[in-house]
């Protein structure tokens, strides 16, 4: 009898999960469209200086429209495999085409980074990658340093970047959201932008503390956009729906311009992939698109 119950408590727990998942859907913004230019991805792998015996690969997508004469705008998504997956949650390139190709969004070059690993040997599921934790969960302004100093130069060896710092964005999702919002907090004067899926503002390393440095600081020219589920983790780290509203009460307090996009989820980048197009036209709202 009691293994019976613990069956049927299993399931409701299992069936409940799933249905709040499940109401969110791709819209047409990440399907492929008949007419609309495809933009291309390349892969690029690179030694790090600043977190040294680490490798990573990273990938570049490149809009259809790209002129070189023009400043392109640059958005940074970390654990780029995930975004940049055309079968998964966010399918990035797929959105990013149909949005520029509509005018919806500015031209824009898309950096996927993926975190740090000890060896060219990377496992099989990249979220396992060796130094994930030591350069998304810390607060200190190591990780963006390295994409400053060494992965966007290479980037604008090749591309027109803009030095507009209106036209810079970055994200991430859980681990990654946080990294994304520590890398706009010490280096407002390059990142505007934020987008923040199903942030980890927990005591990984210290990320609990973002709330209360937020309110006793100035208010910097910081956008972001955040998205979380109220099924999303509660584990000995923290409760991630408690940090976001958190982050959210704080981002009320000192006037931010954010937006907070509350779901039912758990977490994974459902929520997040289904509202991707709507995020990102809300970010990037304020450009005059031509």
């Amino acid at each position: 009898m009691r293994r019976l119950f613990i069956l049927i408590i299993f399931i409701l727990v299992t069936v409940t999960v799933f249905s709040q998942d499940s109401i969110y859907e791709l819209g047409p913004y990440s399907q492929r469209q008949l007419g609309v230019p495809e933009g291309v991805v390349t892969k690029y792998e690179w030694e790090s200086k600043i977190y040294k015996n680490t490798f990573r690969e990273y990938y570049i997508y490149v809009p259809a429209q790209y002129d070189s004469t023009k400043p392109a705008a640059l958005m940074v998504f970390q654990d780029g495999h995930a975004y940049l997956d055309e079968a998964g949650y966010f399918r990035v390139p797929i959105v990013y085409d149909n949005l520029i190709h509509q005018k919806k969004l500015p031209i824009t070059i898309c950096l996927f980074v993926n975190p740090g690993h000890s060896s060219k040997e990377y496992p099989l599921v990249r979220w396992k990658v060796s130094n994930r934790r030591e350069e998304y969960d810390v607060l200190n302004d190591k990780y963006v340093t390295m994409l400053l100093d060494e992965i966007i130069p290479e980037v604008k060896k090749k591309y027109n970047i803009s030095n507009d710092r209106k036209m810079h964005g970055i994200g991430g999702l859980s681990s990654g959201a946080i990294c994304a919002f520590t890398a706009a907090w010490h280096r407002t004067d390059y990142f505007h932008k934020v987008l923040s899926h199903i942030g980890s503002y927990t005591d990984i390393r210290g990320g609990h503390n973002f709330p209360s440095m937020i309110r006793k600081n100035k208010k910097k020219d910081i956008r972001i956009f955040m998205q979380d589920g109220s099924d999303d983790l509660n584990n000995e780290f923290g409760d991630w729906w408690l940090g976001n509203l958190q982050m959210e009460s704080a981002f009320k307090y000192k006037n931010y311009d954010f937006k907070f996009e509350k779901g039912t989820g758990s977490h994974n980048g459902k929520h997040g992939g289904a509202i991707l197009p709507e995020s990102l036209i809300w970010l990037w709202r304020d450009l005059n698109i031509e």
